[in-house]
């Protein structure tokens, strides 16, 4: 047993482990390494140590901007009439967005396309981005979902005081009475929707958090049970039991992201007047 002690010891002082939970509890929460964690390790008790794991999952997320920046600019740099390479694929995924949101929207969802499309592809990169090796998905901190949502909860707001008015808009959470019943309701039907604004980037920040960080979890453990495997002979690998939970997550990691994007899209359809509802 005291190879397999040894291994048991070695895999949790290599791998991450901290604290990631949406009450802030003090569970850890097993994922594979990254090269932050790695460095925090080395650098444990300095400032240096000390600012990377406090803002590890901020890192990541900037990293994920700048790839997404990065991407942009290749893709745009030589445009050309007949796109092909990396132009053909941002294109693809241009036309793919513009498709959803105007089939859900309309002709007057293509105003929305550039906040709806890079929502999209800054989360699909953010959850992708667990299964680089060295690499960390940022949305598996529910400080990350929690920011995103918010900044939906913000954008939809802004929308429906743009498009009806403030006063149309305080005439939107009211539930747009039309007749003394539905004027009646008013004091239950106000608090009710300004509850539900509120809860719906509560929902979407806790369903992409929960999900991803599922993930992360699940291919951690198998890779420290592969590692287990092949404990008592002394291997410096292990068998790779994590991989078919990889292509799993990511499959469920674009359709996690296209989740989001399709709640937030649906959401901002709500707060539009309710003429272009009924169009």
């Amino acid at each position: 047993m005291e190879p397999v002690h040894s291994a048991v010891e070695q895999v949790a002082h290599e791998a991450a482990q901290h604290v990631q939970h949406a009450s802030q509890s003090e569970q850890p929460v097993k994922e594979l390494a990254n090269f932050i964690t790695l460095l925090v390790e080395k650098l444990h008790g300095t400032p240096v140590g000390n600012f990377l794991h406090h803002w590890e999952n901020f890192l990541f997320s900037m990293i994920a901007a700048l790839s997404l920046v990065l991407i942009c600019f290749i893709a745009t740099r030589k445009k050309s009439l007949i796109p092909s390479g990396l132009q053909n694929l941002v294109e693809m995924v241009v036309e793919g967005m513009e498709s959803m949101v105007v089939g859900v929207m309309g002709d007057r969802g293509r105003a929305y396309i550039p906040f709806i499309g890079t929502l999209f592809i800054y989360i699909f990169i953010q959850n992708w981005m667990g299964l680089v090796p060295g690499l960390k998905s940022p949305t598996s901190s529910i400080n990350t979902t929690a920011g995103l949502a918010v900044s939906v909860f913000f954008y939809v707001q802004w929308i429906g005081i743009k498009e009806n008015g403030f006063g149309g808009y305080l005439f939107h959470l009211m539930g747009s009475p039309k007749d003394v019943t539905g004027w009646a309701m008013v004091p239950m039907n106000l608090p009710l929707h300004i509850l539900e604004e509120f809860i719906r980037p509560l929902s979407l920040a806790l369903r992409l958090f929960g999900n991803v960080l599922g993930e992360d979890a699940l291919i951690g453990v198998f890779a420290g049970l592969g590692i287990l495997t092949l404990s008592f002979i002394h291997s410096p690998v292990g068998i790779p039991l994590q991989l078919p939970f990889m292509m799993l997550a990511m499959l469920t990691g674009t359709i996690q992201a296209l989740v989001f994007t399709l709640l937030s899209t649906i959401y901002i359809t709500l707060m539009l007047p309710h003429e272009e509802h009924e169009h």
